[in-house]
């Protein structure tokens, strides 16, 4: 076993430990009147096969309906009768499960917790009782435009690669899912060794992570399977288009993505974080400013630098009436050219460093918003100094960096466009 203190300028400072099932565990003390306990595997929807897609999100589902040790729903009425909470969520590359509790109840509800995580049971009952919530769930995200478009998107951009499958399967699917494939699927990807474990809140770094190995659930160590290995999307050679009608839709919406670097290259990719900002987050950035406030042009409108493993995509997103589509998507290239030009001012970009400083030192006051910062980091990359030296990092960068990055990676003649209209 090897502790490790993560040094860090910032006002984070948790201790990385290694045991050697391979589990990671990751402990900081902070004073405020609660714990946060959050795990994180490294496995998401990305390492199904297209036979059992959704298989990792219907398990999440799963995962609460008992151990060997716990009946179905028992461990939510313990926490409850305790005044805890808990949750959990499934993306494309990871699956986790928190609760928040007080000091005093945390030695008693860790060990039930990953007690269900790691020795969970499937009876047929519950597992088809399960399956028609999944399929209402998969329903409702048909039936909702939001959703719809997104995935649209996602098809455009990732055709070859799997996050183009949704998160949660498809109804034809799902329906062919069996509780022995799910118990095949558990023992392959929930091992120690795809496991990291944050505990954040009022006990000592010490008590946090002895009361974790003392976990007797944690004494295993099986080889996880090799995920399969994909190579990034090819950049856009032209403009791929995707036009469809939605009558359930109040006002369109218009997408343009471009491929860009993904977690793997982080470097790459605080440029179009910043980028992102600049154009399309808050108020005060370019697009709202020109085509919400002055010329009424979209009712909502945003930009993001979505990151995965592999590879991200780099999105603008309006919604506005059919008549406006061709002249909104006009200025929005415009704008993009403009940065390319004559790039970005100072003033924008230490708006955003301030802001990103900002953010970093808002989100430090809760322990969950820690345990979510330190498992997504470690989970995807192994390591928390992308995490503690983001701020940093992204102050380092110049408008130079910023035109540089819409240049190489905002191709105005290669892009993605969804385009989905009410009529």
């Amino acid at each position: 076993m090897t502790s490790t203190l993560v040094k860090s300028n910032s006002i984070y400072s948790p201790t990385i430990t290694k045991l050697p099932n391979g589990l990671t565990i990751i402990a900081e003390e902070i004073p405020v009147c609660a714990i946060n306990l959050n795990v994180w595997f490294n496995v998401g929807s990305t390492v199904e096969s297209n036979e059992i897609n959704g298989m990792a999100h219907f398990l999440e589902h799963m995962i609460f309906k008992g151990s060997v040790n716990l009946a179905s729903g028992e461990f939510e009425r313990l926490l409850e009768a305790k005044g805890a909470v808990t949750n959990a969520a499934t993306s494309l590359e990871y699956t986790h499960f928190y609760f928040t509790c007080t000091p005093q109840d945390f030695g008693d509800i860790l060990p039930l917790q990953l007690d269900l995580l790691l020795n969970p049971l499937f009876p047929l009952e519950e597992f088809n009782r399960e399956k028609k919530v999944v399929l209402e769930e998969v329903k409702r995200s048909h039936d909702n435009p939001s959703r719809k478009v997104y995935q649209k998107m996602m098809n455009n951009v990732f055709p070859n690669l799997p996050y183009h499958r949704p998160i949660l399967g498809t109804k034809e699917i799902i329906e062919t899912l069996t509780s022995e494939q799910m118990q095949y699927f558990h023992n392959s990807w929930y091992q120690p060794s795809a496991m990291t474990i944050v505990a954040v809140g009022n006990l000592p770094v010490e008590d946090l992570t002895q009361k974790i190995i003392d976990c007797s659930s944690l004494n295993q160590k099986i080889l996880q399977p090799e995920k399969l290995t994909y190579l990034p999307e090819l950049p856009f050679s032209k403009i791929i288009s995707d036009e469809y009608t939605d009558k359930s839709l109040q006002q369109c919406r218009l997408m343009l993505t471009w491929r860009v670097p993904g977690l793997n290259s982080l470097s790459k990719t605080l440029p179009l974080d910043v980028l992102a900002v600049i154009l399309g987050q808050g108020k005060l950035s370019r697009l709202f400013r020109d085509l919400r406030e002055n010329k009424r042009l979209v009712t909502r409108i945003s930009a993001s630098n979505m990151t995965h493993q592999i590879q991200g995509n780099f999105y603008i997103a309006a919604q506005l009436s059919q008549e406006n589509i061709p002249q909104v998507k006009e200025i929005i290239l415009n704008h993009i050219a403009d940065i390319q030009k004559n790039g970005v001012t100072q003033l924008e970009l230490n708006r955003v460093c301030q802001n990103v400083a900002n953010q970093f030192i808002f989100n430090s006051e809760k322990p969950s918003n820690r345990t979510n910062l330190y498992g997504y980091y470690y989970s995807q990359l192994g390591s928390l100094i992308p995490a503690l030296e983001y701020t940093e990092n992204i102050q380092k960068l110049t408008v130079e960096d910023i035109q540089k990055a819409a240049q190489k990676f905002l191709d105005l003649n290669a892009y993605g466009v969804i385009i989905a209209n009410n009529e």
